[in-house]
C-alpha cells in the first residue's frame, strides 16, 4: 500500500503535501534526538563537554588560547 502524496501549490512551486503521520514520524524523531542530546550532555562529565567544545572550536578554525 503506497501513500497518496499531493502537492501545495504555491506562487512559484509545487510543495509535497505531508501526512499526518509523517508529520508524527517526522516529530517523534526529532523528540528522540532532543532527548539523546539533552541526557548525553547531562550525564556527560564537565572535562568531556570542555574537550569536546574545544575540539569544534579548533576544527572551525577559531583558536582559543
Amino acid at each position: 500500500m503506497s501513500p497518496i502524496r499531493s502537492f501545495i501549490t504555491t506562487a512559484d512551486e509545487q510543495v509535497p503535501f505531508v501526512s499526518v503521520k509523517e508529520r508524527i514520524v517526522q516529530a517523534m524523531c526529532a523528540a528522540s534526538l532532543g532527548i539523546v542530546l539533552l541526557y548525553g550532555a547531562g550525564f556527560a562529565s564537565m572535562e568531556a563537554l570542555h574537550n569536546a567544545a574545544h575540539d569544534s572550536r579548533h576544527s572551525a578554525g577559531f583558536p582559543c588560547h
